[in-house]
């Protein structure tokens, strides 16, 4: 096999400082193919970007051009929209298509990047559009062909990602979309060699501190039941820095806690090499997004630390929890509330699921998911 190039978002970093999904994910994949003996990984990183990096993969680094802001992007959403080409996100792309150059034929991982494959079209690399989200909502099918012509696969994180994926686009690139779903890491997220038994159930919920996210769905949950024998832990904050002013946001969560009969904790970011220990420290975890999440790292995360899982039926969350999880509607503090309250009263059930949700974790590691990606690879490469 050719050696794999991931291609990350100009910016992003590929560092445990940060909770970033993508950087996650190629970490999961790099680490895989590396215990395997399989392909050499390499990503391209702005070479400004956090240090430590992942042990996984090696690095290549660039100078990043700026990357667009809002008003950029949608002028370049607007001129694609008529199947002209988007000038900011080429030149944010175009040190990741000049660094290419002069390395052996490699797959390009172009994640979340559908104005890079364009940009190495004069190269010999197989270009493969990797979506971890609904990235082509904005594009046509004429700026499709013209962008994406000749990547070799579209990759899609879930079955929910690839029939959006699917529907937006011509039916010759339709048929290039493939499902490869993300894994877990079994050794790093375990359960705790040994349970405690506290007073009160510790509910736990660990992301971005968003509305699109939900926490404030959990606090609304916690209050219909008015029980003093649960404890809510709400991990994380709008962005990567915990001493970062609390968002109007944040502050609204604070003011739902305080309708809360039992304790409410929060725990402002945590980097990710606190998050496995915290999650030891569960009995539940929840995850209660009201956006349309391709697929919940968290929530596999969870499954992986033997907790019982609640969550919200949207997007890809019911593909990563399947049958080891309880699945509610999305948005729908009533439906939440009473799902708790079920877990919160009968042990075996949280043990029954406890055990379902590690069994899960077991079948769906970063090496099962490398798996499924380098068959892809295989079928779609050239020799």
């Amino acid at each position: 096999m050719n050696p794999v190039v991931h291609a990350i978002t100009p910016g992003d970093h590929f560092s445990p400082r940060t909770g970033s999904a993508i950087p996650t994910v190629v970490h999961g994949l790099a680490g895989a193919a590396t215990r395997a003996q399989d392909a050499e990984h390499t990503v391209l990183l702005d070479a400004a970007t956090f240090q430590p990096r992942y042990p996984s993969a090696a690095i290549r680094e660039y100078e990043g051009a700026p990357y667009p802001g809002r008003a950029a992007r949608a002028v370049d959403a607007a001129l694609g929209t008529l199947g002209l080409p988007r000038p900011s996100a080429s030149r944010a792309f175009q040190p990741l298509a000049d660094v290419m150059k002069g390395i052996e034929r490699s797959i390009v991982l172009a994640h979340n990047a559908p104005a890079l494959p364009r940009l190495l079209r004069a190269q010999e690399h197989d270009v493969v559009l990797y979506a971890h989200n609904d990235i082509l909502r904005t594009i046509g099918h004429a700026e499709a062909r013209r962008s994406l012509g000749d990547v070799r696969a579209i990759v899609c994180v879930s079955e929910f990602l690839a029939d959006r994926t699917v529907a937006r686009l011509p039916r010759d690139l339709a048929a290039r979309v493939h499902v490869v779903a993300n894994g877990v890491d079994i050794d790093t997220f375990h359960p705790a060699a040994q349970t405690t038994s506290g007073t009160r159930l510790r509910v736990m919920f660990v992301g971005r501190v968003v509305p699109e996210k939900g926490a404030d769905i959990l606090l609304k949950a916690a209050s219909r039941l008015q029980r003093d024998d649960i404890e809510i832990v709400i991990v994380g904050s709008a962005g990567f820095d915990r001493e970062a002013p609390l968002t109007a946001y944040e502050s609204s969560l604070r003011e739902h806690a305080a309708n809360v009969r039992g304790p409410v904790v929060f725990e402002r970011f945590a980097d990710r090499a606190r998050v496995p220990e915290l999650l030891r420290t569960a009995d539940v975890f929840i995850v209660p997004s009201r956006w349309a999440e391709p697929s919940a790292l968290t929530a596999g995360e969870a499954l992986a630390t033997g907790l019982p899982v609640i969550a919200a039926r949207t997007g890809g969350i019911p593909d990563v929890i399947g049958d080891a999880g309880i699945i509610v509607p999305p948005d729908d503090p009533g439906s939440l509330a009473e799902a708790l309250d079920h877990l919160a009263s009968d042990s075996g059930e949280r043990a029954r699921l406890a055990a379902s949700a590690r069994a899960r974790a077991e079948a769906r590691t970063w090496g099962w998911a490398w798996g499924q990606l380098r068959s892809t690879l295989d079928r779609v490469s050239r020799p």
